[in-house]
């Protein structure tokens, strides 16, 4: 076995096929496109088109509101946050807020914070500071011997509005001045 030996198994790469070159190829005039439409032309690609006829992502019936402006909070259980301090993985004497969820693989996403439930038990005493609490979770945390501390989370939309609001003022004090 020499390296100039070396090559590919039979019918392991296939050649590209060279179509319009003629009839002796058996690919040439249409280029296996067929005849005329809109497919045998260059650039459509029509995906869900349906030849006029209501595509059927548009026939079904659709459910459900998606509220766009809906606060976007990380779920995490109780039962969860037991298990990560059982684990090392959360100090059960430091505050827990969400950067110390995120860091324990605990919460993943919300942008508006940790929202806190009541599933699982809790025996540790632990403090927490997070976005939401359900009753159940206030309770149980407390039965533990902790607290849980809500905080205001203000959101995007909020600050905006807030924000074009103090411009807006600023904008009429000056002009009074």
């Amino acid at each position: 076995m020499k390296l100039n030996d070396i090559r590919d198994n039979d019918g392991a790469r296939k050649g590209r096929m060279r179509v319009g070159r003629g009839i002796g190829s058996g690919k040439g005039k249409t280029a296996g496109r067929g005849q005329k439409g809109a497919k045998a032309r260059s650039g459509v690609a029509i995906n869900g088109f349906e030849g006029g006829q209501m595509p059927l992502h548009m026939r079904i019936p659709k459910r459900g509101f998606n509220n766009i402006f809906a606060n976007d909070y990380a779920i995490v259980n109780l039962g969860a946050v037991q298990k990560a301090i059982d684990a090392g993985k959360l100090d059960a004497n430091a505050t827990i807020d969400h950067a110390a969820l995120k860091g324990a693989a605990l919460a993943r996403g919300g942008k508006d914070g940790v929202r806190l439930l009541a599933k699982g038990e809790l025996t540790a005493k632990v403090s927490f500071l997070v976005a939401g609490a359900s009753k159940g979770a206030v309770e149980a945390v407390e039965k533990a011997g902790g607290k849980v501390e809500v905080i205001e989370v203000v959101a995007a939309a909020d600050k905006a509005k807030a924000k074009k609001g103090t411009a807006l003022a600023a904008a009429k004090a000056a002009r009074k001045a």
